[in-house]
C-alpha cells in the first residue's frame, strides 16, 4: 500500500518578512519554513503549532490554510505537505528548541525566491502561494476519531 509523508509547514509573516528555519544538510545550511511531519494521533493544526514551537520557540497557532501540496523528490520520495499562515504584528525572538535547527532568520519574500540554500523547491513556492493571497478557513480541515483532541 502507497504510504506518502504527510507534513505540514507554516508560513510566518511580520511587516514584510517571512521566518525561515536553518538547518545544515550535507554540510550546507538550508532554509525552510518551520515545518515537519505529522505525528500519530496528531491533527494537521496540532502538528503546525507543534512544529512552530520546536523549531523556532514560538508559541502560536496557524490562522489559515494556504495550499496542500503533493511532491515527489528528487530521490522519489513522496510527500503530502499542508501549507498554513500565521501573521505575526512585528518580528520576534526566536528560540528553537530542535537540535537539528541552526538559526532563525526574518527574510523578504525575495530573499527566499532567490535563494540558492532551500531544503526544496516547496519553500520558494510557498512564498509564491502565500503571495497570491488565497486562504482557507482552518474549519475546511476536520479530524474525526475519538483519538483526536
Amino acid at each position: 500500500m502507497f504510504k506518502p509523508n504527510v507534513t505540514v509547514a507554516t508560513i510566518v509573516h511580520a511587516q514584510g518578512r517571512f521566518l525561515v528555519v536553518e538547518e545544515w544538510v550535507n554540510n550546507k545550511p538550508t532554509w525552510n519554513q518551520p515545518a515537519g511531519h505529522l505525528e500519530a494521533d496528531e491533527t494537521l493544526v496540532k502538528a503546525a503549532t507543534r512544529e512552530l514551537y520546536e523549531e523556532t520557540g514560538i508559541i502560536g497557532e496557524p490562522q489559515a490554510l494556504i495550499k496542500i501540496h503533493q511532491w515527489i523528490a528528487p530521490d522519489k520520495t513522496q510527500f503530502i505537505r499542508v501549507l498554513f499562515a500565521l501573521e505575526l504584528d512585528a518580528p520576534c525572538e526566536t528560540h528553537p528548541h530542535d537540535d537539528d535547527i541552526s538559526a532563525c532568520h526574518w527574510v523578504s519574500a525575495e530573499d527566499i525566491l532567490t535563494s540558492q540554500c532551500l531544503r526544496s523547491p516547496l519553500v520558494a513556492q510557498s512564498i509564491r502561494c502565500y503571495q497570491e493571497g488565497t486562504r482557507y478557513p482552518l474549519s475546511v480541515l476536520a479530524a474525526f476519531g475519538e483519538h483526536y483532541e
